[in-house]
């Protein structure tokens, strides 16, 4: 004990307050443990719950971050010229820059830049600073979405850039799901039906398609016998036809700043004409110019622009946005069912890549990987107490903490994430702390000091509350900012302190009262299995060994907890 010393009006008033808590604590727990099946059955009743909430909650991967930059594509007709896709990339820059939260807009028009083809095009978007712009990166997209779509014969998709991506290849939109199949002819059917599906779905939206295989194509048929016999040969006709049509260097000029490539091709005017194909001579080996029409013939027809490929098979992928308001794992789960319902054929392989991808695996392993923490809490917590019971008593007091979590997540809209993960995973160990607390100190009292299980927590309950409300607050003050702040990128960190924060608030007023209960229930099925002969570890056997011996004058408490 401190010695008394004149205390200021500060301290007396929360030393008043704190000692009111531990009088209505300590009523709640007399309470308690007069309806100690009551508290059990609430005990269990919690496992329950926090098993129905996992399984409703909304799941998600991680939490979409407003990093300042959005990617965007556009895709024209598949026939479309070089020239055209420009003006139509000049015209979808000049919309996204006269919304005011532009700061400025980068543009990769054609088969360049990360684009497959002719007729694509990308945006690099930075918007302003955070302070600075008057809506987030997802209110801009939502915003430009119906302005963006009256550029006539063509398509926009607009994703916000993340700070954390897994895999997947470059497309249109956030997420991909990618069919695959041995027969082409048979995935160019049912890839317009499923995409078409998605299209329904409410949870799904910007569905895109990396399929392009109506394009047209002019061919040119060579006779080989007439070319022979003109004195022409094959390459002669490939390298004059790309000579024409291609982008062929032929000379540099320097300047003494810079230089200049010299590109041999016809005038602009021919190359979106096919009669200009009549116009192009050749030379023969005789040196007379043969036209191109007396050795080839000139026709059109649809071909594939562009043929993926996943592994070894040709593939189409179907990208799509997550609906505001939707879960991940909803969508997800909705397009699975809509492809069972359409009945393709088993040879036809649908799979998720990139994020969705990882996010099939993190489901199927996060029960898994919180079995594991709880097990190998279980082995240190035995080897600790030398006793297989009095680890299952602290444990208890995790289905408490995800149920705060679980409930805190989905009352503020939050998806159980892998950033929510790891909040209950240090849940897990911030709450039985609680619990150590409480059994080691009631331990200590029963095992040296001879009290009884019930006075023993009771009295632990008291002497541990100061300790336990103590770490808590500070857990909880520091999770707090994490979980109210706001800026650019706090949507990452915003669901770790949600967690933290509800399942302290939660674990910390019903752990104070169940594990009080499940410390007696684990002692009375301790002791019978001591009746009974059952192994019950060496802690055990010491204190029934104490048992026969005369007790010892007792300690003061305070002195024993010092």
């Amino acid at each position: 004990h401190e010695e008394k010393e004149e205390r200021g009006r500060f301290y007396t008033a929360l030393e008043n307050f704190f000692d009111w808590l531990v009088a209505g604590y300590d009523r709640g727990l007399k309470w308690v443990f007069r309806h100690q099946f009551l508290t059990l059955m609430s005990t269990l009743a919690l496992i329950v719950l926090t098993a129905g909430l996992y399984i409703v909650v909304p799941k998600g991967f991680f939490p979409e971050q407003d990093t300042g930059f959005v990617f965007g594509q556009a895709e024209a007709r598949q026939d479309i010229s070089f020239a055209a896709m420009t003006k139509v990339t000049n015209q979808f820059a000049d919309i996204i820059r006269q919304d005011p939260a532009v700061f400025q807009v980068v543009t990769f028009a054609g088969a360049t830049g990360g684009n497959a083809s002719e007729n694509t095009a990308r945006f690099m978007i930075q918007l302003k600073d955070f302070g600075d712009r008057d809506a987030s990166a997802q209110e801009v997209i939502q915003r430009l979405r119906p302005k963006v779509a009256q550029v006539e014969g063509s398509k926009y998709y607009l994703q916000a850039a993340q700070d954390v991506t897994v895999g997947g290849r470059l497309t249109q939109t956030e997420y991909q799901y990618t069919l695959s199949d041995t027969d082409t002819d048979e995935l160019n059917y049912w890839a317009p039906k499923i995409q078409a599906g998605m299209q329904k779905l409410g949870e799904v939206q910007d569905v895109a398609t990396d399929q392009q295989i109506a394009s047209p194509h002019t061919t040119v048929t060579i006779d080989r016998d007439a070319a022979y016999r003109l004195g022409l040969s094959l390459s002669q006709i490939d390298q004059t036809l790309y000579d024409a049509f291609g982008q062929r260097q032929v000379a540099t000029i320097y300047s003494p700043t810079t230089q200049y490539k010299v590109i041999l091709e016809v005038q602009p005017d021919f190359q979106n004409d096919v009669a200009a194909l009549s116009r192009i001579y050749l030379t023969s080996s005789g040196g007379t110019q043969v036209p191109l029409s007396a050795v080839a013939k000139y026709g059109t027809k649809i071909e594939p622009l562009t043929v993926n490929h996943q592994g070894q098979f040709p593939s189409v992928t179907l990208s799509f946005n997550v609906t505001p308001g939707k879960s991940l794992g909803d969508a997800v789960q909705k397009i699975q069912q809509m492809q069972e319902a359409l009945k393709v054929p088993q040879t036809l392989q649908g799979t998720f890549q990139g994020n969705a991808q990882a996010f099939q695996a993190s489901l199927s392993t996060t029960p898994i990987l919180i079995a594991a923490a709880v097990l190998v809490m279980y082995i240190v917590l035995g080897m600790l107490y030398e006793s297989y019971i009095h680890p299952i008593t602290i444990l208890s007091a995790l289905p408490s903490a995800g149920v705060g979590a679980l409930i805190t997540l989905m009352l503020f809209g939050y998806d159980l994430s892998v950033i929510a993960l790891i909040g209950i995973i240090l849940l897990i160990g911030i709450v039985k702390k609680n619990a150590i607390m409480m059994i080691d100190f009631a331990l200590e009292a029963e095992r040296h000091h001879g009290k009884s299980p019930l006075d023993a927590i009771h009295e632990a309950c008291l002497l541990r509350f100061r300790p336990i409300m103590m770490t808590t607050m500070a857990a909880l003050l520091g999770g707090l900012p994490l979980a109210v702040e706001s800026g650019a990128g706090a949507e990452l960190r915003r669901p770790l302190g949600i967690a933290i924060v509800g399942g302290l608030i939660v674990s910390q007023f019903l752990t104070l009262y169940t594990t009080p209960v499940i410390y007696l229930y684990l002692d009375r099925v301790n002791e019978w299995m001591g009746r009974h002969g059952f192994h019950r570890g060496k802690a055990v056997k010491e204190k029934k060994k104490q048992k026969r011996l005369p007790a010892p004058a007792p300690k003061p408490l305070i002195e024993a907890a010092e």
